[in-house]
């Protein structure tokens, strides 16, 4: 078994953080770990309260994961304080080099603000410098940038600026677009534009956290960074695609994690 970790918060409703982690790494065959950095209480409408873990527990959490189970990769999301983010930036820096794919999560789908302020700053200092990819929604990458992004080119610009924090390459994601769905990696070297169908459905809770899921996963398995980019892109078209037809929920549902299994198992055309 191929395993790997996220480092995150926990959605009860299923659909995004830590569960849909989990659920991402097993559709693509993959070993999910955990470590929970937030407890959040919420479903498709909402979110209606957080709970930060207290860092002893974050750090004991990865102690327990990397003595036994050293991932091949490791994703995080929602790290919502400057101490927690310290803390797991402070651990993966003196464990090794393993790919780190860093999802800088600041607001959930439904609007709720999930990243304190202060919490910007460490990602900046700390995390983003020790990240192999970090994939940014536009809203996102404005923040961490300073920039205005309103289409391709801003988001390459973008790119560009967020590589001066230090991590080897950056996917500025472009659902918030108002042009197509395109995604722009920039590998410290090129750009690779990765277009994609907008799928119309309100259903897409959890995709940012799914997609960096799959990105790790593809990554431990040996894929290349571009071609895990691509797989995962192709992967999160037909959760989206799947969970417009087939939906949870009475706000914003999920995408559907399994959506090639039975006769469709590994085969995502």
């Amino acid at each position: 078994m191929i395993p790997v970790l996220t480092v995150a918060g926990s959605d009860s409703s299923g659909g995004a953080g830590i569960q849909a982690d989990l659920k991402t790494f097993a559709a693509l065959g993959t070993y999910g770990m955990s470590c929970i950095c937030a407890l959040t209480a919420q479903n498709t409408k909402g979110v209606t309260m957080v709970v930060n873990t207290p860092v002893d527990m974050v750090k004991a959490q990865l102690e327990a994961v990397f003595d036994d189970i050293p991932p091949r990769a490791v994703k995080t999301g929602m790290l919502s304080s400057a101490p927690i983010v310290e803390t797991v930036a402070d651990f993966l820096s003196s464990h090794g080099k393993v790919p780190l794919v860093v999802d800088p999560v600041m607001v959930a789908t439904s609007g709720a603000v999930l990243l304190e302020e202060e919490a910007i700053q460490s990602y900046k200092e700390k995390l983003i410098p020790l990240s192999t990819l970090i994939t940014p929604n536009i809203p996102e990458a404005e923040v961490l940038s300073g920039l205005s992004i309103q289409n391709e080119e801003d988001m390459k610009k973008a790119a560009l600026a967020l590589m001066d924090l230090g991590p080897s390459a950056v996917l500025v994601k472009g659902g918030h677009s108002v042009e197509d769905a395109r995604d722009i990696l920039y590998d410290g070297r090129e750009f690779h534009v990765f277009s994609g169908r907008r799928i119309s459905t309100e259903n897409t809770h959890g995709t940012g956290c799914t997609l960096s899921s799959a990105i790790a996963a593809s990554m431990a398995r040996g894929l290349s960074l571009t071609e895990a980019v691509g797989e995962a892109k192709k992967y999160m078209e037909g959760a989206i695609r799947r969970a417009a037809v087939d939906s949870v929920g009475h706000g914003h549902g999920p995408v559907h994690h399994f959506w090639f299994y039975g006769e469709n198992w590994g085969h995502m055309e």
